[in-house]
């Protein structure tokens, strides 16, 4: 068990308590058993990004608190040099890295999106997730297969994909070689906060 994941989980803790949001309410939010969500406040799993974005709304802090435990400070401009992205690794085969964890109170999240590729997922059906609002997928590399509902089309480097992502979607690297994209999450706007 890493460090980082035992530092991820106190944080979810802790912020879920101070902020009076029983472990049922969380669970439900972040579409998981209260068994789940409760192995994943004690450290014992790793956290899917979906779970992350959706933990970050309702406890209605930035992302980068949960992630870093510092807050973003930045309100003109945010430059993430190469390689400096905060780092997710929560999905088999997906590491996600957060471009604009600096920039405070965003609209939205920008992800560079490493993508292995695996045959064995690559032959299955697309595992499937949703948050609120809206989502850009732009492929820089390699070809990725992605569901919306019932629709599914690969896209090659050079296409892109906008889509509600209230709706249940999901990716896998295809075509036999890794893939890389931009992913751009935006929020809800007409409940930002994920707050009821």
């Amino acid at each position: 068990m890493s460090s980082e994941l035992q530092e991820f989980a106190g944080r979810l803790r802790s912020l879920r308590e101070l902020s009076d949001i029983t472990v049922e309410e969380m669970a439900e939010v972040c579409g998981v058993t209260v068994e789940e969500y409760l192995n994943c406040e004690e450290g014992k799993h790793d956290f899917p990004f979906t779970f992350i974005y959706k933990a970050a709304q309702k406890l209605g802090v930035d992302m980068a608190d949960l992630l870093t435990g510092e807050g973003p400070r930045l309100s003109l401009m945010s430059v993430v040099r190469a390689g400096e992205g905060v780092q997710i690794k929560r999905q088999k085969g997906l590491n996600y890295f957060n471009l604009g964890y600096h920039f405070k109170n965003r609209y939205a999240e920008p992800f560079l999106v490493e993508g292995k590729y695996d045959p064995e997922l690559d032959n299955q059906p697309v595992p499937l997730v949703y948050h609120e609002g809206q989502e850009f997928d732009y492929v820089l590399k390699g070809h990725l297969r992605i569901r919306v509902d019932q629709n599914e089309v690969i896209l090659h480097p050079g296409d892109a994909i906008y889509f509600d992502s209230g709706h249940p979607h999901g990716n896998v690297p295809t075509g036999g070689e890794d893939c890389l994209f931009l992913a751009v999450v935006i929020k809800d706007m007409e409940n930002p906060d994920g707050k009821e």
